[in-house]
């Protein structure tokens, strides 16, 4: 302790304890968050390129059928 004071030296000591234990904990706490923040920012990644890849391929099958059509003399419809 750095001088006395009034209050019981045993509080005094429990307070400064836990204040340390807090300054302590706060670096673990943030790492942790981080991790949290990373790992759903890579996950919805993920989600919007796999959907983006099913889009593209809805897309392909679409312009292949229309150009099977085309081909085989079918009754194109044209593109309002």
């Amino acid at each position: 302790m750095a001088f006395p004071t009034s209050v019981n030296d045993q509080i005094t000591d429990a307070v400064s304890q836990s204040n340390v234990q807090v300054l302590g904990d706060a670096s673990a706490q943030a790492a942790g968050v981080l991790a949290q923040s990373m790992a759903q920012a890579i996950g919805q990644a993920a989600i919007n390129a796999t959907a983006q890849q099913q889009n593209t391929a809805t897309l392909a099958q679409a312009v292949t059928a229309r150009a099977t059509a085309v081909l085989l003399g079918g009754q194109a419809s044209k593109p309002q």
